[in-house]
């Protein structure tokens, strides 16, 4: 479980590609301080296990079921990454609660600057869009973020000079694809309405007006 609070930027040092899934190795310095091999990190929003590690790099195995769903099959040596540590207990969650299992790939449709912030519109696939909420939270290649609109087609985040500086979402540009999930509660009220029967099997967008006409904010 993480927080979407990225650590550090690394960078991808190496890629061994095989029809049995990849290797990749990842350059990094802050996240090493106490990282075990068998250890879980998000990479750019996906949760994967360290295999080998020293100093100042670790590598991690990607299967081609992950490969398929993300973003991760797009990287080359060279690129930078998004990393943070699994969450400990005791220390404050400055994001929400992040699986580190990706929902969907979106892709950015605009990007624009307002005073010291950049605004982002990204395209959403349905199946992670239904779950986004107005004031809501959103992880975009591992960073917690808070969806100011939604519509049927994707959502719009922003993000602060600070953000910009250490995490790779300052890089990306319009039609660059990203890693969604949705925050994990709007799954768990979907799935018990559902066992109520309170919701129909195929369930239309839980946004915030969905939600108030049913008593539950």
């Amino acid at each position: 479980m993480f927080t979407g609070i990225v650590e550090e930027m690394g960078a991808v040092m190496s890629l061994d590609k095989t029809l049995a899934g990849t290797r990749m190795t990842i350059l990094a310095s802050l996240v090493m301080g106490d990282l075990k091999i068998g250890d879980s990190v998000s990479v750019n929003g996906t949760c994967l296990t360290v295999v080998t590690n020293d100093e100042r790099n670790f590598t991690v195995e990607v299967s081609p079921e992950t490969l398929s769903v993300t973003t991760l099959g797009h990287l080359t040596a060279g690129a930078p990454v998004n990393l943070e540590r699994a969450m400990k207990l005791n220390e404050r969650i400055g994001g929400h609660l992040v699986a580190g299992h990706v929902d969907g790939v979106g892709t950015i449709r605009s990007r624009h600057q307002e005073g010291n912030a950049i605004f982002f519109t990204i395209e959403a696939p349905p199946e992670t869009l239904r779950y986004c909420v107005v004031k809501g939270s959103i992880t975009v290649d591992g960073i917690s973020l808070t969806i100011n609109e939604v519509n049927d087609k994707g959502f719009s985040v922003a993000i602060i000079p600070h953000t910009a500086k250490v995490t790779t979402l300052g890089l990306k540009q319009v039609n660059d694809p990203v890693n969604l999930e949705s925050d994990l509660i709007g799954k768990y009220v979907e799935r018990l309405l559902q066992e109520r029967s309170q919701l129909p099997k195929s369930t239309p967008i839980i946004d915030k007006d969905y939600l108030q006409k049913r008593g539950l904010i």
